[in-house]
């Protein structure tokens, strides 16, 4: 039995340490917030309770993996509910394409805006079953150490026929010429962080899930997967430390000995750092230790942090779905904005969740929480003046699609951005996504997932494989567990 310390507990920290406590080690997590979860704490007040990060629920099949290899199921932790519509797209007052939960009525919806367009989806989602099989199944669960890993004939062909290396865009454009189905079928690659251009086309994996598997809502919240997860790893006697940050790892013969904390030293004979990995790097470890230097991360292509706006309003609001994407606005500006030249976006694109739709636990009754996502790039000068300045302007852009008032409803608001996500996870840039999926940024060419320098120390996370979002994040805990027994096996403690 080795002693393993995990630096973080989102995600990629939870699944880390499911795996290794599984494998009958002593295992403890290290948060230096009060509360697990990483960015996906919940946070109550006043009645309502929000989820603080992700809100959307996609590849129910890789939460269902996780929990049955503890021979468990998702249902033994939380309600899932499917989403029908599973959200709404609006681009204008009356122009709005609501993505129903039923292929035979998506198809009519794409049939009714592009003549010939369903035969195209059918094609294109055809092929995205492929991807996401592919991807799911060939690369995603791979370290990424070196491209032998994916030297493999199936691998290469699949790779190929996933049309690795041309863009999203392109690969779209070939299918759907109307800018409202082009917008529905790029969307969903915008959590990969960066513009549809810049992602391989692979990516379109995305629309199989959102679009064939749909949309689901764990009932309680995202924090419910948080919560089992943690109850599973309790289960299997991991040890939870909350409130503690971690200052430094202590190297000794080229192995982590230790974690050194305000609470003391911590010995260690295995280490998963789950935390932020540029944080981990540049401050936790000595300069000898460290993968890449300050130059290698500026380089970097960031997926876009974001301005959250915690809402509780008095009363039920017209026309709001669950999902709600504002595309009413210049897509590509905003793009722009984020990506060519960062700054402030003038006029955004903006998301708003309505759990209370779904969900009456999550708000006073007759009340509804809202929670307001603007897109911004990372690394921006944040404050309260200028989050504040981007309010109004969304609430009547708001108030205009509901056909109704209700600033005057609004009960309790709170506003979350760029230097939130840096005080709060030690976001490099106050990133809120990690590293965009660009070409010259997946696999092998992302931060590995090893300590090149320390023998015992491994990474996980959304900054290195397999990538952003949750279901990624997740993997990732897994697939560093793996390969820090693979380390175990082959030493002698």
């Amino acid at each position: 039995m080795a002693k393993i310390s995990i630096i973080g507990s989102g995600f990629s920290g939870l699944a880390a340490c499911c795996f290794a406590a599984k494998e009958g080690h002593q295992v403890t997590v290290f948060e230096k917030n009060s509360a697990i979860g990483g960015r996906a704490r919940v946070y109550s007040a006043e009645g309502f309770t929000f989820d603080m990060g992700p809100s959307w629920y996609w590849m129910p099949d890789v939460f269902e993996n996780f929990f049955a290899a503890f021979g468990k199921s998702a249902s033994d932790y939380y309600e899932l509910k499917q989403l029908d519509p599973g959200f709404q797209m609006i681009f204008g007052q009356e122009d709005v394409i609501e993505i129903p939960a039923s292929m035979n009525e998506l198809e009519q919806i794409f049939e009714s805006i592009e003549p010939g367009s369903a035969v195209a989806l059918r094609k294109f989602l055809k092929e995205a079953l492929f991807k996401y099989e592919v991807g799911m199944k060939d690369l995603v669960y791979k370290p990424a150490f070196s491209w032998m890993e994916y030297a493999n004939m199936d691998v290469v062909k699949g790779m190929l026929n996933a049309n690795l290396f041309s863009s999203v865009s392109s690969y779209v454009g070939k299918y759907f010429k109307d800018k409202r189905l082009v917008a529905l079928m790029e969307f969903p690659v915008l959590f990969l962080g960066a513009m549809a251009n810049k992602i391989p086309a692979l990516y379109t994996m995305m629309n199989y899930s959102a679009l064939v598997q749909g949309t689901f809502y764990p009932v309680g919240g995202m924090c419910k997967i948080v919560e089992g997860m943690k109850d599973l790893a309790v289960s299997l006697g991991v040890e939870f430390k909350t409130g503690i940050q971690v200052d430094h790892i202590e190297v000794s013969g080229g192995r982590v000995s230790g974690l050194r904390t305000g609470a003391g030293l911590f010995p260690a004979d295995g280490l998963i750092a789950a935390a932020d990995y540029h944080h981990v790097e540049q401050h936790l470890l000595d300069a000898a230790y460290r993968n890449y230097d300050e130059k290698y991360w500026d380089k970097k292509t960031f997926a876009p942090s974001c301005l959250i706006f915690y809402v509780g309003v008095s009363k039920k609001l017209n026309k709001l779905l669950h999902h709600n994407l504002f595309f009413d606005a210049d897509f590509e500006q905003h793009a722009h904005d984020i990506y060519s030249t960062p700054q402030w976006p003038e006029n955004p694109l903006f998301y708003v969740c309505c759990p209370s739709k779904t969900d009456p636990g999550v708000a006073p009754e007759g009340m509804e929480n809202v929670f307001i996502l603007v897109p911004v790039a990372a690394g921006l000068k944040d404050d309260e003046e200028t989050r504040e300045g981007y309010f109004d302007g969304i609430i009547k852009r708001m108030e205009s699609f509901c056909g109704e008032s209700f600033k005057e409803q609004i009960v309790y608001k709170k506003n979350y951005c760029i230097n939130d996500f840096t005080e709060d996870y030690n976001a490099y840039k106050g990133n809120a996504y990690g590293l965009a999926n660009t070409l010259m940024q997946t696999a092998v060419l992302k931060p590995s997932l090893k300590n090149k320098k320390v023998k015992n120390m491994f990474y996980a996370g959304q900054l290195t494989v397999p990538g952003p979002g949750v279901p990624p994040a997740l993997i990732s805990g897994q697939v560093a567990a793996n390969e820090l027994e693979k380390y175990f096996k082959n030493t002698q403690l």
